[in-house]
């Protein structure tokens, strides 16, 4: 029709919790799909703040061959005891190749004795042993350059871990100020502090600081664990994320300026004007008229004396 304007169709979309059931995941599964990026979201087109699920990335899933085991599959965690079993190599082989980073874990939780528990992705271990060039890491004496290493105590888990943490709340951040605050979230403040001066600049980051892990009670040692595993700890790798902020914070001030207060003009009264003083009053007031005078004239008024008298 002529005149009319096209209006797109609207992309369909469903909730979190209802892909998580057509794909036939529990929900704690379907978040750790997304955080690996096995499942792709969008954001929220209602205004909710929050994400949601194309009909089309349900349907590219539920196609793949072997859904929905495939699917956990490519999600299943394992320790280090069953990861050294599916790789066909000791536990101690195991830990010492994940300490040098070539096995990066993908979540941890603390056991009852408050230690760390790395997890790691079944998919990719099996991708790691399957390597030709990784055959020798799995078979007989360990490298020298790699022995030397680990006599100096290097332990590349945590380090590791926190730059896949990183890359998904980068991904899952929407606009500048929220990637600043991604990358601020894993500074010690006080690094935070000396790369962004502007106070109302270090407001804004922690109003986009992505939630702190859910390990524990606030204030409770495996919180108090967790936030040592969130914050840089290396020399180098602090050194390359202040540089990250810096130069992130410089877009979204560029993008957006930190929100500041309005500034308050207050109006001040002009002084009042001392009344007038004669010489020798020195400035004092006049005295009021005594009571007493006031009754007098009245009694008089009253009372007047008769003529004569």
């Amino acid at each position: 029709m002529s005149g009319s304007t096209f209006v797109p169709a609207r992309t369909v979309t469903c909730t979190r919790s209802r892909a998580a059931r057509e794909l036939g995941l529990r929900r704690r599964e379907f978040d750790f799909a997304i955080h690996l990026g096995r499942i792709r979201t969008v954001p929220d087109e209602g205004g909710g703040g929050g994400r949601r699920v194309e009909r089309t990335e349900i349907d590219r899933l539920r196609t793949q061959d072997g859904f929905p085991d495939t699917l956990r599959e490519r999600l299943r965690l394992v320790g280090t005891a069953e990861g050294a079993a599916l790789m066909d190599i000791p536990a101690g082989r195991f830990t010492r190749l994940a300490r040098l980073g070539l096995l990066v874990p993908v979540r941890f939780y603390l056991n009852r004795y408050r230690a760390v528990v790395w997890l790691y992705l079944a998919e990719e271990l099996r991708q790691f042993t399957a390597g030709a060039e990784n055959a020798h890491l799995l078979r007989g004496r360990t490298p020298e350059s790699l022995r030397g290493q680990l006599a100096a105590g290097v332990d590349l888990r945590a380090r590791n871990w926190r730059g896949r943490q990183l890359g998904f709340l980068t991904r899952q951040s929407e606009g500048s100020w929220a990637r600043a605050g991604v990358v601020a979230a894993f500074l010690p403040p006080a690094d935070v502090a000396d790369v962004v001066k502007d106070p109302y600049e270090r407001a804004q980051l922690n109003r986009f600081r992505p939630a702190p892990l859910d390990h524990g009670a606030p204030g409770s040692p495996s919180a108090h664990l967790a936030e040592q595993l969130m914050t840089a700890q290396d020399p180098d790798e602090i050194g390359w994320l202040r540089s990250d902020l810096g130069h992130a914070v410089e877009q979204a001030r560029t993008h957006a300026p930190a929100p500041r207060p309005a500034a308050r003009h207050t109006t001040v009264p002009p002084p009042r004007s001392a009344p007038p003083t004669t010489p020798g009053d020195h400035g004092s007031r006049p005295e009021p008229p005594r009571r007493t005078r006031g009754l007098r004239a009245w009694l008089r008024r009253r009372n007047p004396r008769p003529a004569g008298v």
